[in-house]
């Protein structure tokens, strides 16, 4: 596998938070008259070689207010186009929704944040599954603090291989032969394997499987009736929706609609909408989840508030994007997802009460760094439409 290959699949559950810059007045509803049209934001992205379709809506106080699709389902113009409330892949959206349900368990008094993984896990010890599990806590592996090295190694997965099925605990396993460069708790380093095995705590604890909790603990609570886990091998996108495209050793995409599902899981595997993954920012936002001090949590020491533009943030979702230049205060933060084939990224402001959901199929490589300032542009044009 080439290097571009690896760092495509790095991508998969890396969750950004971005900070984003609207004009002074931060009310949604006081904004809600001054945002751009969203069907032209996506079709002027769609313009954009690197895209093969984009679909997006916005809602204000649960409403939605603006809605687009652009582009098409396939590459080369074919396939017609995305309906606009088609599901797609949310990537590392999906840690958040994880994190909400280990620290629920937290807060019913089932797991506490110092527990340590060799005793919520013990074969991870036991069988040397994971280096130090006996120092590694429940609140590292939700803050990526646990030195714990991500899976998702040009060595080790192959962007290409959708028939293998890989067992949570087996991409665990990868990850042990990787050599760790911190101590437990010493800094940020942002690895999907501490969500794989958050994933199977929650499975351990509750009794059920993870996409079970994810239905009963927040998609039934927020409202998310398209949303979903999958769970069995090769389960995809169901319904009408958008194919990506990832380059392949000579350069050419190839349609990866087949993404390997085994990779998802708790990192990254929830399939969705943009109503739905509104809804779920919206709830999330308004303590409707968790209340505000386990929120901040999962936000972790400097997501909990925004950053000026430039500085990261870390915590259970990520880091920082480049900001939306509006001018202003910081105001509107957004959490993505990305794996080969599509970028998904949630623009949503810190009081839950606006969203603004986009998912871009690509052309190229979801790490291009070509790609992250279309999606910006887009956000822009809908927010600082005075611009």
């Amino acid at each position: 596998m080439n290097r571009a290959t690896a760092a495509g699949l790095a991508g998969l559950a890396c969750a950004m938070l971005t900070l984003s810059t609207l004009p002074a007045a931060a009310d949604p509803a006081a904004n809600r008259g001054r945002l751009g049209d969203v069907q032209r934001a996506l079709a002027a992205l769609a313009k954009s070689p690197q895209v093969v379709g984009a679909i997006g809506e916005v809602y204000v106080d649960g409403r939605r207010v603006g809605k687009g699709s652009a582009g098409t389902r396939l590459l080369n113009g074919k396939g017609g186009r995305i309906p606009a409330g088609s599901r797609f892949r949310v990537g590392s959206q999906t840690k958040q929704m994880t994190g909400v349900v280990v620290l629920q368990l937290v807060e019913e008094g089932k797991l506490k944040l110092d527990d340590k993984l060799s005793d919520l896990l013990p074969e991870t010890a036991g069988k040397d599954l994971v280096e130090r599990a006996g120092e590694i806590t429940l609140q590292q592996l939700i803050q990526h603090t646990s030195g714990i090295p991500n899976f998702f190694d040009d060595k080790l997965v192959d962007t290409f291989d959708f028939t293998t099925h890989y067992p949570p605990m087996e991409l665990v396993k990868k990850s042990r032969t990787l050599p760790r460069t911190q101590e437990p708790g010493e800094k940020f380093s942002y690895s999907n394997t501490n969500y794989m095995l958050l994933g199977l705590i929650i499975e351990k604890i509750t009794g059920h499987s993870l996409a079970a909790e994810f239905e009963r603990r927040v998609f039934d609570p927020v409202g998310m009736d398209d949303s979903y886990l999958p769970t069995r091998f090769p389960d995809g996108i169901k319904g009408p929706h958008g194919h990506g495209y990832f380059p392949d050793s000579t350069g050419e995409p190839r349609d990866v609609d087949r993404l390997n599902m085994s990779y998802g899981y708790a990192a990254g595997g929830v399939i969705s909408t943009a109503h739905d993954i509104s809804a779920f920012q919206r709830a999330f936002a308004q303590n409707r989840l968790l209340p505000e001090e386990l929120k901040k949590v999962l936000m972790g020491p400097r997501r909990s508030a925004p950053q000026p533009s430039g500085q990261p943030s870390e915590g259970g979702g990520g880091q920082q994007q480049p900001a939306v230049p509006c001018g202003g205060e910081p105001v509107i933060m957004s959490l993505k997802g990305s794996a080969p084939g599509f970028n998904a990224v949630t623009f949503t402001s810190p009081d839950g009460r606006m969203q603004f959901a986009l998912s871009a199929t690509l052309a190229v490589s979801n790490i291009d760094e070509s790609v992250d300032p279309l999606l910006v542009k887009a956000a822009e044009a809908v927010f600082c439409p005075q611009k």
